[in-house]
């Protein structure tokens, strides 16, 4: 690839960035109410994309050997406790991520 081919390609990434950000701000003005499909979209993304989260994280786990799952678990149920008691998606996310890693780094060794 040429150094015109690979500037053309970044001016292009970045564009589409710009876009991709500014474009509902530019369809979807504050006068009118937003869509309905828009605020459904709006409630119901984030659990989705959170919970395929939680499925691809583990798809490569096994229950039968090794340590059992028991830090994957353990990270998950930090994660809820955090979640319903404090409400902060950072915390719960953080939290559970370092009790994991905590775990997988001093306590079940491979």
């Amino acid at each position: 690839m040429t150094f015109t081919e690979q500037c053309i390609t970044i001016g292009l990434c970045a564009l589409a960035s710009v876009l991709t950000r500014a474009l509902p701000f530019l369809l979807l003005s504050e006068e009118k109410p937003t869509p309905p499909m828009v605020r459904y979209l709006g409630n119901v993304l984030p659990a989705a994309v959170f919970g395929m989260l939680v499925v691809y994280c583990l798809k490569d786990t096994t229950l039968l050997s090794g340590n059992h799952g028991l830090p994957e678990i353990t990270g998950i149920l930090v994660t809820a406790v955090l979640h319903l008691k404090f409400r902060q998606m950072l915390l719960s996310i953080g939290g559970g991520t370092a009790v994991y890693m905590i775990l997988i780094q001093c306590v079940f060794i491979p």
